[in-house]
């Protein structure tokens, strides 16, 4: 066990590298910028006020983003999502899948769970012991099923899922942003320093050398941030577009895309002053999500959850059952952007 736990110690650390490069690099940028630019090389106070002020600005966003993306703890599911006990002595009991099966139908139809496998199973994570929420994935790096999981980034040494998504697409919008400041307001000193209209200083090396790495960070990071933007408007996961979500209808790419208002709401929030800000305000609860097949009551689904054991207001878990076979009822008012209509779902907890 001592070799395991030394090779984790390794491993773990490790993976604060790729953190510990962007963190370099980050402060190299300010040195470059603040001081060989604004300060050795910049004539006119006006021009370097501005410039600073402009610079830590976006600075300050890209760095606040990022942290938030770094240390908001991935959401695992909550306990609702157990089995109950007889049911898990059952399941450990029972040897044939069809029979595991089974077991797994039979609690899966008290949950807010639509999803299944490609074979058509309900999605179950033997790591954890948890029936998998819809979009829930396990990530073996953390080790742990993560709501909403998106993918392992291993530049913020952590997952991205429904707990810092939103930070994650900001820090990207914030760095591109932050590179864009320095390429714009570098270039005409870059252009002076290469056609040697400048003397030959000690800023030279760093001023042109900031140009190219801010200008390929640039062109990378906001190739990133286009996707994550398009996957915002698709309502969709990296995983999910990837290997499209499979309902218990069958596979449908599209089964979580609700129109690209309703579908940035889901991450930014319904309040636009929170929109540019790293501070959470995306929708739900990441247990349950409306569908194009399926509308579920975001405040009906997470009374649900709290009394099958997330969170109740008194600290005990009571059982409430959720039906997954109820009948749906197509809302007529209500249209998605792929023409399809959206039922509702009616749960009704037993005492």
């Amino acid at each position: 066990m001592a070799p395991y736990h030394v090779l984790r110690c390794c491993q773990r650390a490790l993976n604060w590298v790729p953190v510990l490069f962007i963190n370099l690099v980050v402060g190299w940028s300010y040195y470059a910028y603040v001081v060989e630019l604004c300060v050795y090389t910049i004539p006119n106070n006006p021009e370097r006020i501005s410039y600073l002020v402009l610079f830590h600005i976006f600075l300050t966003m890209f760095i606040w983003s990022y942290w938030k993306t770094i240390w908001s703890r991935p959401a695992g599911a909550s306990k609702a999502f157990s089995l109950p006990r007889a049911e898990k002595e059952l399941f450990e009991r029972e040897e044939r899948a069809e029979t595991q099966q089974e077991i797994l139908k039979k609690v899966a139809r008290n949950l807010p769970v639509y999803t299944r496998t490609a074979g058509g199973a309900v999605r179950y994570c033997d790591h954890c012991q948890i029936i998998k929420p819809d979009r829930c994935h396990h990530c073996s790096t953390c080790e742990m099923c993560v709501l909403k999981m998106d993918h392992h980034c291993p530049w913020v040494n952590n997952c991205v899922g429904f707990s810092n998504y939103k930070y994650f697409v900001l820090f990207l919008a914030y760095a591109s942003l932050y590179c864009a400041v320095i390429c714009a307001t570098v270039i005409k000193y870059f252009i002076k320093f290469w056609t040697k209209q400048l003397p030959d200083t000690h800023a030279k090396f760093h001023i042109l050398f900031l140009f190219f790495v801010a200008a390929l960070f640039f062109i990378s990071i906001l190739s990133l941030f286009s996707y994550h933007l398009w996957l915002v408007g698709k309502n969709r996961t990296t995983i999910e577009a990837f290997r499209a979500p499979v309902f218990t209808n069958g596979q449908d790419k599209n089964g979580f895309s609700l129109g690209f208002s309703r579908n940035a709401a889901e991450v930014f929030g319904d309040q636009a002053k929170y929109w540019m800000l790293p501070v959470f305000s995306s929708l739900g609860d990441g247990h349950s999500f409306v569908t194009r097949l399926v509308h579920i009551d975001p405040e009906q689904a997470n009374s649900v959850l709290q009394q099958n054991g997330k969170s109740s207001a008194d600290g005990k878990a009571e059982p409430c059952v959720l039906g997954n076979d109820i009948q749906h009822t197509a809302d007529d008012g209500k249209e998605n952007n792929d023409g399809g209509q959206i039922a509702s779902v009616t749960m009704e907890c037993e005492p």
